[in-house]
Order: C-alpha cells, then structure tokens, then sequence
C-alpha cells in the first residue's frame, strides 16, 4: 500500500506543477482539473473519502467551471469593446 501512497504523491506534485508552469489560462485551467483528479486519488488511497468527495466536486467541477465561465466572458467584454 505504501508504493501506492508514494505514485499517488508523485502524481500530485506532477499535476501541482504542471498548474504552475501552464502559462495559457485555459490550459491553467484544464491543469487545475486534472490536478483535481490526481488530488481526489491520493485522498481516496489515504482513506479519507469524505475529504475525496468534497475534492471531486470543488476542485475538479464548480473551480474550473467557474474559471472557464470567467474567462469566456472577459473575451466577450474585451470583443465588444
């Protein structure tokens, strides 16, 4: 179990920094989901369901969505003016 725990960090640091190191801000965006994810995995390894859960809908979802809806509409401002 413990090599699991091991790729699943592994895993997360490789998503952490692929969120820092994107420099268009929707592939940040498609970064910080697939970070989501990855996070979701390692909490659900480390037997912390709940924490997954709450992980999956927020970081994975309502974050993003929220970030792709923004960015849409400053295109559309910045297009009309």
């Amino acid at each position: 179990m413990s090599w699991l725990i091991g790729g699943a960090m592994v895993l997360a640091a490789i998503a952490g920094l692929a969120v820092v190191l994107s420099r268009d801000p929707s592939r940040q965006i498609y970064a910080l989901a697939a970070n989501g994810i990855v996070l979701t995995l390692l909490f659900f390894v480390l037997q912390a369901p709940d924490v997954a859960l709450s992980e999956l809908a927020v970081n994975t979802v309502i974050t993003p969505l929220l970030f792709l809806v923004t960015l849409a509409a400053a295109r559309i401002n910045k297009a009309r003016q």
